[in-house]
């Protein structure tokens, strides 16, 4: 097996073995070094969509309606539920991102009490763009794994993730 340059992880492992040796810590190991690095890959995706005037919360509410399909339409409320958020919240943030011009409420023209999401035409060319400064930073991110390794880490991260979402 390769060794690997000691992390704050690790760090912190040898501290507890220290003081506690009763302790495995082995989901420490793995979990320690996912909510790290997902908080550093939040930091980067974070300035990656900043450059386009949006946050991470407003990218993930204009991806949703792009992938939507055409005509990148959505109800509030499919919205909400995509993006696991209150419908106070996703208020808040479609009034920012309409302010913005980079969509626009309207009825419902099947539910005369409902309204419907679309993305502008600058909407739509403004998360093309972000989507792909965000794909650039991960891809960088990542380019210190060899492609097999990275795809390795897919599947591990796949499998952890179906068995604690049961």
């Amino acid at each position: 097996m390769t060794e690997h340059p000691k992390d704050p992880v690790d760090v912190i492992i040898g501290q507890w073995a220290v003081v506690r040796p009763d302790l495995d810590t082995a989901g420490m190991e793995v979990f320690g070094r996912v909510f790290r690095l997902a908080r550093a890959m939040a930091d980067r995706m974070e300035q990656a969509y900043a450059r386009f005037g949006i946050s991470r919360g407003e990218f993930d509410a204009l991806a949703t309606l792009r992938r939507s399909g055409e005509p990148y339409t959505l109800s509030p409320r499919q919205l909400s539920a995509t993006l696991m958020l209150t419908t106070g919240g996703m208020t808040g943030r479609l009034d920012k991102l309409e302010r913005a011009g980079l969509l626009r409420r309207s009825p419902d023209p099947h539910d005369r009490r409902g309204l419907q999401v679309t993305l502008t035409e600058r909407g739509l060319q403004l998360i093309d763009e972000a989507v792909g400064a965000g794909l650039a930073a991960q891809t960088e991110a990542l380019s210190s794994l060899a492609p097999e390794r990275a795809g390795q880490l897919a599947d591990l991260l796949r499998e952890l993730l179906a068995g604690t979402e049961r």
